[in-house]
């Protein structure tokens, strides 16, 4: 009876165990209150409020020019420096001119030659043509020799003919009749040579149709302005002009002048890089966002940049260009292999191009590299 009545609880011990297991059931449920009203918040935070997405990994880029010199030659004057704003045709570098001048010259002789060689050429044509028309008075004189000695021919055949019938009766002597002989002899040789000069004056008539019609080739179907060999010289022309244009190099657009590494003096080449000019007014942030905040961005949402330069205070307003054609990792120079058992899965980043606000960029600069912060608001469109 005493062991039993010393295993049974005390009545205080059996009121603070139900108090303890109270409280643990009101601290149980609170948490899960707790849970549920987070549950529900988040929901309706992802429902209701969840319309943008934002990234720090942001910077300031843009489609900068590389100014180069087109010609060969030697630095005569550099007019800008570093960090010198300039505006689009203002002049940055002059190369010496001279050379280009000299070729300048040159083609400019070169044009009128071919102007002039083809004013010849058209002379030589109307010389030619008329020596063709030459050539028919030729032959039609060379046609009547050769018909004066064919008649001459004829008429001492006959002679001697009539001569052989009295020579057989005695009645002319032996020389008159060999003198007849000759008389055709001398006539056959007259036809023969009339009809050589006749063969050599058509002979002469085509080689002039010939030489004709080879010059009228080269002129035919254009004019002082458009032979062929006037074009090339004009070609030529307009090259050597471009030429010296290109000796004073001007600013393609609006801009800041970096790395400038060019100095009076230097020779440059073709395809020499002489400076950097940089389009502060046509600005862009590439934003490097996660892949899993993208599911929701597309082109032409707006967004809100803010700069490190400036602070929370300045906002820049711009629009989503579109999307990068890869990760950063994509286009390393030696690009992360990860099928090799690493199990860590790597959030990547995608760049996209957001385009800032030309006004906004006049009265708060930028510069590029500098560190933006980009928000997109996705229920814009």
């Amino acid at each position: 009876m005493t062991d039993a009545q010393n295993t049974l609880p005390e009545p205080d011990e059996q009121i603070s165990d139900a108090a303890l297991k109270a409280k643990r059931k009101k601290a149980l449920s609170m948490v899960a209150l707790i849970l549920i009203i987070a549950a529900v918040a988040y929901a309706v935070w992802t429902l209701f409020f969840n319309h943008s997405v934002s990234t720090e990994n942001a910077y300031v880029g843009a489609e900068t020019a590389s100014i180069t010199s087109m010609v060969n030659g030697q630095v005569l004057d550099v007019m800008v420096s570093d960090t010198q704003q300039v505006k689009k045709g203002d002049l940055l570098v002059r190369v010496n001119e001279r050379d280009a001048e000299i070729a300048l010259a040159q083609a400019q002789a070169e044009l009128m030659k071919a102007q002039r060689q083809y004013k010849q050429t058209q002379a030589n044509s109307s010389a030619l043509n008329s020596q063709v028309f030459v050539s028919d008075d030729g032959i039609h004189s060379a046609e009547a020799q050769v018909a004066k000695a064919q008649a001459e021919l004829n008429k001492a055949q006959n002679d001697l003919a009539r001569r052989s019938q009295l020579s057989a009766s005695g009645a002319i002597s032996k020389e008159e009749l060999s003198t007849a002989q000759s008389a055709v002899n001398n006539a056959q040789a007259g036809l023969d040579l009339a009809k050589a000069g006749l063969a050599q004056a058509q002979s002469g008539q085509k080689a002039a149709q010939s030489t004709l019609a080879a010059n009228e080739a080269l002129i035919r179907g254009s004019n002082e302005t458009s032979a062929p060999d006037v074009l090339i010289a004009q070609a030529h022309l307009k090259q050597a002009i471009l030429d010296l244009e290109r000796t004073k190099i001007q600013a393609p657009f609006d801009g800041v002048i970096a790395r400038r590494n060019i100095q009076v003096g230097q020779r440059v080449a073709p395809g020499t890089v002489l400076m950097m000019l940089v389009p502060i007014s046509k600005l862009y942030v590439d934003a490097n966002f996660k892949e899993s905040q993208l599911a929701k961005v597309k082109a032409g949402q707006k967004a809100v940049l803010t700069s490190d330069l400036y602070g929370d205070e300045v906002e820049f307003h711009g629009t989503v260009v579109g999307f990068s054609g890869g990760t950063g990792s994509a286009f390393a120079l030696i690009p992360a292999q990860n099928a090799t058992g690493n199990w860590i899965k790597v959030v990547q980043r995608l760049p996209v191009r957001i385009a800032l606000d030309p006004k906004e960029l006049a009265e708060h600069p930028l510069r590029v590299g500098l560190s933006m912060e980009a928000k997109i608001n996705l229920a814009s469109k």
